[in-house]
């Protein structure tokens, strides 16, 4: 496993292989028709971590990944890539995770994403953070910390008040709206940034925003210090504790 002396980012959460059948067709329920199967590295953690490196970053993951051939593969991939493995957790008799897609011609159909091993091994992904090989309940992270919604939503409640993680400078980006919900415990977080779309906005908040800027007013009346707010092609919000909220409608132009 490879591991950045000194990384620039900790992406915490899901490292996964992403399996993927695509078909040119439109799909119906039950439909069986000849297409495409990939297989990805993929989960939020990955993608977050592969697109730092081709910034120029040195990122370094928290995860779990199984002690399986298809661990092994994906060890081997993020070597190529240059992302850091070398504080991940290997998962004794659980297997990598994966998430599998559908795709028609208008897109996503349906997705599963199977994190059982992340949830099962809990905080011990963590560990590095507290026995001094990133940090220590004296001497915290105090650099960039990406957190994703995959993690479980009593381990994130215990990142929100963690003496490890009080002077990070946390990033936290859901996995999906049905696991948004999860972060609501970092909300209260004094040094957190949330980047989430609308959909996710109003889970996260409780409430049907109808734009981008009122979604992130609403997040900022909940809590947040800092919230990002994407609302596809038509705007996305950027809004500070203290400071108000700052809406770009050019970007769909």
């Amino acid at each position: 496993m490879n591991t950045p002396t000194h990384p620039d980012v900790i992406c915490v959460g899901s490292v996964l292989w992403d399996i993927i059948g695509r078909s040119p067709d439109v799909m119906r329920s039950g439909a069986d028709v000849p297409g495409r199967i990939v297989r990805l590295p993929g989960g939020v953690a990955m993608n977050v971590a592969m697109t730092l490196r081709r910034l120029g970053l040195a990122p370094t993951l928290l995860t779990a990944i199984g002690r399986d051939a298809a661990g092994d593969e994906l060890l081997e991939v993020c070597a190529r890539l240059r992302v850091g493995t070398g504080y991940v957790y290997r998962a004794s008799g659980m297997p990598t995770d994966r998430y599998l897609a559908i795709e028609d011609a208008n897109g996503l159909i349906a997705a599963i994403a199977d994190a059982h091993s992340l949830e099962a091994a809990g905080d011990k992904i963590l560990l590095p953070l507290t026995d001094g090989r990133l940090g220590s309940i004296a001497k915290p992270w105090s650099g960039l910390m990406v957190i994703d919604g995959n993690l479980t939503e009593s381990l994130l409640g215990e990142i929100a008040q963690a003496p490890y993680a009080a002077a990070a400078d946390l990033r936290v980006v859901p996995a999906s709206p049905g696991k948004v919900a999860r972060l609501r415990p970092l909300l209260a977080h004094p040094r957190a940034t949330f980047y989430v779309n609308l959909e996710e906005a109003c889970l996260l908040g409780h409430h049907h925003f109808e734009d981008s800027a009122s979604a992130a007013r609403g997040l900022l009346a909940a809590g947040a210090r800092r919230v990002l707010v994407t609302d596809g092609a038509r705007d996305c919000s950027d809004g500070q504790a203290g400071t108000g909220v700052l809406t770009d409608r050019s970007v769909g132009g």
